[in-house]
């Protein structure tokens, strides 16, 4: 005879041996491809665009959602030989109105550089460190000769 017992937040469930040996009757369902609540990638089987793919960060859901949509969705229908090429101007309109949010949307060089102080040899936006006069006379051109030798 087979019983449970609940002890606190645990059930504890006692079951005898002809309790095993009768086949289960549990159904399984199959996973349905179509099902909006599972975990799709960005592209559904169907081909269609998931927006709610949260590889996406949001982006269909913000402020430029809809100007990021038209874009997205211009490339990847896109049949031309250079992919995407006719949507220059969607994605030229997602970029004017990213520009209107920058907190949201920061600029790649804002995340890679945040400002710094003025100050002798910090790096310059190319890459290169800035240098004052003073430190410039001792650094040595490409050809071996430094500034201070002339």
């Amino acid at each position: 005879m087979s019983y449970c017992k609940q002890e606190g937040k645990d059930r504890i469930i006692f079951v005898t041996k002809e309790d095993h040996e009768t086949p289960s009757n549990a159904e399984l369902i199959a996973d349905d491809p179509d099902d909006p609540y599972e975990e799709q990638g960005l592209i559904l089987p169907n081909g269609e665009i998931n927006w709610n793919c949260p590889c996406l960060g949001g982006m269909a859901s913000g402020p430029c959602g809809s100007q990021f949509k038209e874009a997205f969705s211009c490339f990847h229908y896109s049949q031309e030989e250079v992919k995407g090429s006719e949507c220059i101007e969607h994605f030229r309109s997602m970029q004017e109105c990213m520009q209107k949010y920058p907190d949201l949307y920061p600029q790649e060089e804002d995340k890679e550089n945040p400002p710094q102080a003025e100050s002798g040899g910090a790096p310059a936006a190319d890459g290169s460190a800035l240098l004052s006069e003073k430190d410039s006379s001792s650094v040595a051109s490409p050809d071996g000769v430094s500034a201070a030798d002339g």
